[in-house]
């Protein structure tokens, strides 16, 4: 039996299922959802590039 994926939702949704998931892979992957449905996959990326992206967002946030 494998475990299913723990899903976690963006702290920046607002209202409704316009909303980004993110979950840890097996390995060193991250999987990245942009709907109500975290099962309709849209990215898999690496931990490392998902810091980064994560990072750069912040940053501009802070800036605008």
């Amino acid at each position: 039996m494998t475990a299913r994926a723990a899903w976690q939702k963006s702290s920046f949704c607002g209202e409704g299922d316009n909303c980004v998931y993110v979950s840890a892979a097996p390995g060193t992957l991250v999987r990245v959802a942009d709907r109500a449905d975290p099962a309709h996959l849209v990215l898999a990326t690496t931990q490392a590039a998902w810091a980064d992206f994560l990072r750069v967002v912040k940053q501009s946030d802070q800036t605008a």
